[in-house]
């Protein structure tokens, strides 16, 4: 765990050996993945307006070497009901709903339990690009992050929109590349195109934390808390992968040695929060450090053609996945 943050002194864990396999293709750029909180699904996203979903189980019977039953289609549901490219996914918290944010303005909601529910069945429309989305640990609320450098909060029952009155003065170039919320629902954060990390409050929804310069002048685009809620990971488009302390607003670490400077980059934890996973662009590889020590432990060849575009571990095990310029998506999993 990397609550055991001080205590840094002792040699870097190695990251075991990973079997890769190709699992599907979009018909344009793969934009975005995202695991279901039980990590049974995985929901990709795409510059074709489609979004893809897949059952791990059959994944994992797709990857085994003798497969009796003849090829396993691990895709079991393709939703088309956008008309822009998507930016994010989410999964509710305890209900078969899959909700995507586009850049048509709109979030979708899926109801993946219908085999034939090709369309959404409820759609909220906002007023600007909806970059980021995040559900709620309960399920009742939703936080949309976009071109607006104030993330809009949905109540998901009513639609209503929430924006906090007590915001910070936010420059033009404000607009949120990644919303999480902690895993209580307590906190959550922003990444935006100014630079800046910032910590809200959960139930006030107003800034508790500004990280001003966090990346520089270049982009923060992607932010996630550690499951206690004491640090949060970002990355940014100035190559550098940081560990910040929330009480303190203090950099703890920086998990240097991946160039990323063009897409909007993903730095993620592995399930246990022992590695952290991020992207080099220009060598094309997926680099893994060692949590604590910040050592670089791995660089794999992604597989794709062209640096991957998003890559996104399973909160359950040792398994994740990369999305591709390519247009194609590759799962990651542990030789066991």
């Amino acid at each position: 765990m990397i609550s055991a943050v001080q205590d840094t002194k002792g040699s870097s864990k190695s990251f075991p050996k990973h079997e890769t396999r190709h699992l599907s293709e979009h018909k344009n750029i793969a934009r975005c993945a995202r695991f279901s909180p039980d990590g049974k699904f995985v929901a990709t996203g795409s510059a074709d307006t489609s979004i893809k979903l897949f059952e791990i189980s059959k994944i994992k019977q797709m990857m085994l070497p003798d497969s009796k039953e003849g090829p396993v289609r691990p895709v079991i549901r393709t939703f088309y009901d956008h008309v822009q490219p998507i930016n994010d996914l989410d999964f509710h918290p305890q209900s078969t709903v899959l909700i995507s944010g586009a850049k048509d303005n709109t979030i979708k909601f899926f109801d993946f339990s219908k085999a034939t529910a090709k369309r959404a069945f409820r759609v909220i429309q906002d007023t600007h690009n909806v970059r980021s989305v995040s559900f709620h640990p309960s399920g009742d609320f939703l936080l949309a992050g976009t071109d607006h450098s104030i993330a809009h909060l949905y109540d998901v029952n009513t639609f209503q929109c929430y924006l906090s009155a007590n915001t910070p003065e936010i420059g033009v170039n404000g607009a949120i590349n990644q919303v999480r919320y902690s895993s209580t629902g307590g906190m959550y954060v922003t990444a935006s195109k100014d630079g800046a990390i910032r910590l809200w409050d959960g139930v006030s929804a107003s800034c508790v934390r500004a990280i001003a310069d966090a990346h520089g002048t270049a982009e923060a685009t992607s932010a996630c808390f550690t499951k206690d809620q004491r640090f949060v990971l970002s990355c940014g488009k100035d190559s550098a992968v940081k560990l910040w302390e929330i009480g303190t607003g203090r950099l703890v670490k920086q998990y240097l040695g991946a160039t990323h400077t063009q897409f909007r980059c993903q730095a993620v934890f592995n399930d246990t929060e022992e590695f952290v996973l991020s992207i080099d662009e220009p060598s094309n590889e997926i680099v893994i450090w060692d949590a604590l020590t910040a050592d670089k432990v791995a660089k794999w060849p992604s597989n794709h053609i062209g640096a991957p575009r998003w890559i996104e571990h399973s909160p359950t095990e040792a398994a994740f996945i990369s999305c591709g310029t390519d247009r194609s998506v590759r799962f990651w999993k542990e030789n066991l």
